[in-house]
């Protein structure tokens, strides 16, 4: 059975780090595409960023170039997402899917995690 369960959400100060965490399981990153998303009270879900199979190609919404990185540990089969210079506006439940095709992102992932929730306040 396919699982992806992120982790390492919490509440952090604005300027501050998260370091967000997708364990998948079921199968192997080789022959996935992971995308991180997230959705913020009252508003659509929206990609944040992703990375491919293979390559490790990435690509990153405008609002996170520059603070956000994505990057996987094959042998973990984990794929993380480390958070910099953290926003107010970053606030948001974060999830982490899985997909078959790289240009296809940010639609057609099959598989989905629960999420887990980042809070930037003062």
């Amino acid at each position: 059975q396919l699982q992806l369960v992120e982790s390492g959400g919490g509440l952090v100060q604005p300027g501050g780090s998260l370091r967000l965490s997708c364990a998948v399981s079921g199968f192997t990153l080789d022959y996935y595409v992971i995308g991180w998303f997230r959705q913020a009270p009252g508003k659509e879900r929206e990609g944040v960023s992703c990375i491919s199979r293979g390559s490790g190609s990435t690509k990153y919404a405008d609002s996170v170039k520059g603070r956000f990185t994505i990057f996987r540990e094959n042998g973990k089969s984990t794929v993380y997402l480390q958070m910099n210079s953290l926003k107010p506006e970053d606030t948001a439940v974060y999830y982490c899917a899985a997909g078959r095709t790289y240009n296809d992102y940010p639609y057609n992932m099959d598989f989905w995690g629960e999420g887990t929730l980042v809070t930037v306040s003062s």
